[in-house]
């Protein structure tokens, strides 16, 4: 189900209509719009709540952008901003889908939304807190928001107690799929924090010499996605994940085509 309403959420990061909504609330570059979108649900809040709850960002990167965005505009406005940037965007991408697919789609996955453990989830929760919108374009891209939230949310718990910090996952992700060339500079960390924290994974036994997985290390991530999948499951017993499937994935489709190749997301363009 990930990989269906990741696709959703994410037109918030590629769409024109979005980038033009935050640069009218007075957020002119990609990383105050994304910094600003993301953490509104919490409030005004400082770099270190943004790290906390973000994880894999370099904290200096995260302070080129925290506070100030709120000196540039406000978390409502902001709200207000990726909701209507969103709506238009998912207006465009699905105009050739039946509309009443699409309202359907965004009903079952706002009840399946509805039914979140708020309890450790901090970006999950704020944004189930928000109120509903009557648009189901706005009401589909709301629930497909908090549902990533609540799983990211979850794997950033599972990542921690498997003793991992943030630039260590990115330097096993760079190894298993995705390249240092794409996640290093969309997350800020330098060469020198970089090499260290691949230099703990091989401490750990998770890279060998040559800077590839290892047995170890696959078993051991495997492990984390699996304890993932299990703090995200609760809300999605009984759900006819069948029926919810058919109806997005022709919307996934749509708003896949926005990503770039490669993504630093880890999504696949197609599927």
């Amino acid at each position: 189900m990930w990989t269906l309403f990741e696709p959703v959420h994410a037109v918030v990061y590629f769409a024109p209509e979005v980038r033009q909504q935050f640069e009218d609330a007075g957020l002119r570059g990609f990383w105050r719009g994304y910094f600003a979108a993301r953490s509104a649900p919490l409030g005004p809040v400082g770099a270190a709540t943004v790290v906390a709850a973000f994880f894999n960002f370099a904290p200096a990167m995260v302070a080129r952008a925290v506070p100030d965005v709120w000196q540039r505009t406000s978390p409502a406005d902001v709200l207000r901003a990726r909701s209507a940037g969103a709506t238009a965007a998912l207006s465009r991408l699905t105009a050739d889908l039946p509309a009443a697919e699409v309202a359907e789609a965004a009903d079952r996955l706002a009840e399946v939304a509805g039914r979140i453990d708020p309890a450790g989830r901090v970006l999950g929760a704020a944004n189930a807190a928000l109120p509903l919108p009557d648009d189901p374009l706005a009401r589909l891209w709301q629930a497909a928001t908090t549902l990533r939230e609540h799983r990211g949310d979850g794997h950033v718990a599972a990542l921690v107690a498997a003793g991992l910090s943030g630039c260590e996952v990115l330097v096993w992700r760079s190894a298993t799929d995705l390249s240092r060339e794409v996640l290093q500079p969309y997350r800020g960390w330098t060469d020198e924090e970089w090499d260290a924290a691949a230099a703990r994974l091989r401490a750990r036994g998770w890279l060998d010499g040559d800077g590839r997985p290892t047995d170890t290390g696959v078993a051991g991530f495997g492990e984390i996605e699996t304890a993932t999948d299990r703090a995200g499951a609760s809300a999605w017993r009984g759900v006819d994940t069948e029926r919810l499937a058919s109806l997005l994935a022709p919307v996934a489709r749509a708003c896949r085509s926005l990503l770039p190749e490669p993504n630093p997301i880890g999504l696949p363009t197609t599927q």
